[in-house]
């Protein structure tokens, strides 16, 4: 598909968006796959699903990142996907690598998401952490979480073919509603 913007229906989105690598990219790649889910558990088919994240080795390619001379040139660190009519979104990047905390001390691999949703006057902001991930022992932001409500911010890991794939189920509200932070 042409990098063209096509009119999605919660705005403009541009073709490809949800793909942050090419041939190029170093690291492992993986799929990230979920639902938009809204408080009685339906499908939310028209939102729109933002991440950034650090590439494989942990760098930013922004100017805020100290280290951005070191950043992965063919990893785009952003990234966005509109949901489909069942509330399905997907992304394909790689697995990012850990990030300096605030407090001192490394922050396990983790993706920030940005959810723009119907209904919704302010964007709410959460992050997914890796089921398979040992460094989530030590996340200082994961562990500032209750322990009942840490699992919202897990994505589950199921392969499928050769590249992993991650599900991480969005839930706007309800009994199973996903964790968000301060944007």
């Amino acid at each position: 598909m042409d990098r063209f913007f096509i009119l999605a229906k919660n705005g403009l989105i541009r073709a490809g968006e949800n793909i942050l690598v090419d041939e190029r990219t170093a690291g492992q790649r993986i799929r990230i796959t979920g639902q938009v889910l809204d408080g009685e558990g339906k499908p939310v088919t028209d939102a729109l699903i933002e991440i950034w994240q650090a590439d494989a080795g942990g760098h930013f390619n922004h100017p805020a990142d100290p280290d951005r001379s070191q950043a992965d040139p063919h990893f785009r660190g952003f990234g966005r996907s509109q949901t489909e009519d069942d509330g399905r979104f997907k992304f394909e990047t790689v697995k990012p690598g850990p990030v300096p905390g605030r407090a001192g001390g490394m922050q396990a691999p983790h993706v920030d998401l940005r959810v723009f949703a119907r209904g919704m006057l302010i964007h709410v902001v959460t992050r997914l952490y890796f089921a398979d991930e040992p460094a989530n022992e030590s996340d200082a932001v994961l562990n500032s979480v209750e322990p009942a409500r840490r699992p919202t911010l897990i994505a589950a890991l199921e392969r499928t073919g050769d590249q992993p794939t991650y599900c991480f189920d969005i839930h706007l509200q309800g009994e199973r509603e996903t964790v968000f932070f301060e944007p």
